[in-house]
């Protein structure tokens, strides 16, 4: 009994651990925590898939809710920008669950992955940028005033920014949401990809708004998972509060990094996701 309780107790601080490193990391780059903790969980710890993506579910919307009240609060979240791009992710993600039933996933997560490994080239592209360059605001993002600012503390100054392109961040995060309806996952690849790459927005901005706008994706889907047993309270508990530590931190780091740091550690998670997703398809 002894050995079985002392087992499980570091079965749960392994969970705790893991959980942790992916919100710390979801945080920072705005992918949510829920594509590292799979691998984490499933390879590192040998658990069942199922009961790793209902774990997932939860460490996405514990470090959702961690990180965005802190990047709210410290006026980092493009609250306009979060609120309208959503408004097309739900829609996506409706049409990717009527798709589902119809399309072989596997094959999804194969293309999803290619999409990803040809997004890393621009996107490294911009490695060095610290902040985007003569952005010339659409008649969009005039009529809805999406530019604001940002007080950035790894510069000491108060930062200003326009949005571009509206339109095009619309159809990728309608294509985010199809594919988070399609696969179960958050997406927070394209989102932050969406903001950074076509609306261009500031990095640490595209991670904050990143973070506001998974959590209400992962809520929506949630409840499937612990109506089919797939969320374990044992595992679930753990990953919980670890990723809510993990982002927490993260947020507290986020406004000290420059936008170049984040952007060198989003590109190689981005790899990490774009393989695994391959690994899954294939």
């Amino acid at each position: 009994m002894h050995t079985l309780l002392l087992s499980s107790g570091w079965f749960v601080l392994e969970v705790f651990a893991a959980a942790a490193a992916a919100g710390l990391l979801g945080s920072l780059s705005g992918l949510g925590g829920g594509v590292l903790i799979v691998p984490a969980l499933t390879v590192g710890l040998g658990m069942d898939f199922r009961h790793a993506v209902g774990a997932s579910i939860v460490a996405v919307i514990a470090t959702s809710s961690g990180a965005a009240a802190s990047y709210v609060r410290d006026h980092l979240t493009n609250l306009r920008v979060g609120v309208l791009l959503e408004l097309a992710t739900s829609l996506g993600a409706f049409t990717g669950a009527l798709l589902a039933p119809h399309l072989h996933t596997r094959m999804l997560f194969a293309l999803f992955g290619v999409a990803l490994l040809a997004s890393v080239v621009p996107a490294a592209w911009k490695l060095n940028e610290e902040l985007p360059q003569a952005v010339t605001p659409d008649r969009l993002s005039v009529r809805l005033r999406l530019g604001s600012t940002y007080p950035d503390h790894a510069t000491g100054r108060l930062v200003s920014y326009q949005v571009t392109r509206v339109p095009a961040g619309l159809g990728m995060m309608y294509v985010a949401g199809v594919i988070s309806g399609l696969l179960g996952i958050g997406s927070g690849a394209l989102k932050v990809l969406a903001m950074d790459t076509a609306m261009r927005l500031p990095m640490k901005v595209s991670t904050a708004t990143s973070n506001f706008m998974i959590g209400v994706t992962a809520a929506a889907s949630a409840g499937l998972y612990f109506w089919r047993g797939d969320v374990v309270p044992l595992v679930a508990g753990p990953v919980a509060l670890g990723a809510l530590s993990g982002a927490v931190v993260g947020a507290r780091w986020l406004n000290r990094f420059s936008n170049r740091a984040v952007r060198s550690i989003f590109l190689p998670l981005l790899v990490l996701v774009a393989l695994q997703m391959l690994a899954r398809g294939l």
